[in-house]
């Protein structure tokens, strides 16, 4: 199969969503740190704390995440560099590279998901022990 280079150009309004979605989660997780840390300095608890911890790895995994869908991005536009400069070969090896920097990127952002329900979870608990106190 012959690469065009309207095929990395597909991907383009992809990365650029992508990216957009990262970096409204990094902004949310960022305000909720700081408001978080303004409830922990005012009444330290555990609750908080571990939320806390949960968004730090949260923020670190989004990290990873904008660096591989920004090098895919990258990476794309290098493989539409070369099909234009007539290195087919090059191209189709370097669009390769792009694609495996995407499913990286979206690897991490399983994992975040996943860690961002273990801490809904964290909350839910609390939820549930305030419950049980009430009908004490």
């Amino acid at each position: 199969m012959e690469l065009s280079l309207t095929t990395p150009a597909l991907l383009f309004p992809a990365i650029s969503l992508l990216m957009l979605a990262y970096t409204n989660r990094f902004v949310v997780l960022a305000q909720l740190v700081r408001d978080l840390y303004t409830q922990y300095k005012q009444q330290p608890n555990i609750i908080l704390k571990e939320q806390i911890k949960n968004l730090r790895v949260r923020l670190k995994i989004i990290r990873n995440m904008q660096i591989y869908g920004a090098l895919s991005f990258f990476f794309c536009v290098m493989s539409m560099f070369l099909l234009y400069a007539g290195s087919l070969f090059l191209a189709n090896i370097v669009f390769g590279l792009s694609l495996l920097l995407l499913l990286i990127s979206l690897g991490f952002l399983v994992s975040e998901v996943q860690i961002s329900i273990h801490a809904l979870n964290i909350q839910l608990e609390d939820f549930e022990i305030e419950i049980q106190r009430e009908k004490k």
